[in-house]
């Protein structure tokens, strides 16, 4: 029998649906990968739920190095649905989507707060949670230096306002685009209500994913109901240290996935871009600063624990 990677099948989708009209090739691709989306997650041992920009790929390349030390496998690859788990059967699948835009959003829709009883709302489910302002920068140089064609499209399709990725103003991204850091806010404080009701759930931050790498890693293994090694653990972290994967992705070492080198001439294309956790205040003067911290502030449910950055306190941290 053979077996079809869930990467093949998203691009068997694609391919023949790119030439279609725009209307009828965003519509059939919604529907056909909206159910393959599902049919992804319901197979999970893992879903993990996050924003791009929350840490989501850096999570995915530690968990990957702990399966590829322990099975012998190339070191290149990361863990995507299906991937790992069909060179040995012993690896977990995973899920990991946003849970919100376009055909992920069939996802969300399921493990939403108030939804009807499915298997799904009964799986490990962790969110990966990040300040939303540091996701807002961050996402603004994925959206108009990396993201694909066919994803933004569909993003594009989705919100109320297309955004125009070569002529957008950080600022108006930031502050007044539909992705922008109002919904960021709304986004995270959704996610929190939704995990109240389901039945194996975690809440992680990226900057405790930074700040104890180990010991969260440790964790997040242990809800998959995995168990490693202290060396192990400690090998993944070394492998995803910002200063390691920011090397391997400048030199092309990924040949697939979410570390796939863009544009080895500009370094905001990187996955791995910049290293920094409240690195939001450099791009801004501090009135427009002072502005997002507020909104943030006002909005956001006081579980994520985020405060005001101080600048000669930001430290090092991978954005990938």
């Amino acid at each position: 029998m053979i077996t079809v990677r869930d990467s093949v099948k998203k691009w068997s989708i694609l391919a023949p649906t790119a030439l279609l009209p725009r209307p009828w090739r965003v519509a059939l691709r919604e529907r056909l990968l909206s159910r393959l989306e599902l049919a992804i997650a319901n197979r999970a041992g893992l879903i993990i739920i996050g924003h791009p920009k929350s840490g989501n790929t850096w999570l995915k390349v530690m968990i990957a190095r702990l399966y590829q030390v322990r099975y012998d496998l190339k070191p290149s690859e990361l863990i995507g649905s299906d991937e790992l788990a069909l060179r040995n059967p012993a690896i977990p699948r995973l899920a990991a989507t946003n849970g919100y835009y376009s055909y992920e959003g069939s996802v969300g829709r399921v493990l939403a707060a108030g939804a009807p009883d499915a298997p799904l709302r009964h799986k490990p489910v962790m969110f990966l949670a990040r300040n939303p302002i540091d996701i807002a920068v961050s996402w603004f140089f994925q959206f108009t230096r990396r993201q694909s064609a066919h994803k933004q499209e569909l993003i594009n399709h989705f919100i109320e306002h297309p955004i125009d990725r070569h002529t957008i103003a950080m600022w108006d991204f930031v502050r007044h685009s539909d992705i922008g850091l109002p919904f960021l806010i709304d986004y995270l404080n959704t996610w929190e209500f939704n995990l109240k009701e389901l039945e194996h759930p975690l809440l992680v931050r990226y900057e405790d994913l930074r700040a104890a790498p180990a010991a969260t890693l440790k964790m997040i293994t242990g809800l998959m109901g995995e168990s490693f090694s202290d060396a192990e653990i400690g090998e993944a972290v070394s492998f995803g240290a910002f200063d390691n994967l920011r090397k391997l992705e400048g030199s092309g070492f990924f040949r697939r996935g979410g570390m796939t080198l863009r544009n080895a001439s500009d370094p905001d294309s990187f996955k791995v871009r910049r290293g920094k956790v409240g690195g939001y205040a450099e791009y801004f003067p501090p009135e427009q600063v002072a502005e997002l911290e507020e909104l943030m502030m006002s909005r956001l449910s006081p579980t994520f624990g985020y405060q005001p950055t101080d600048r000669s306190m930001a430290k090092s941290s991978a954005s990938a």
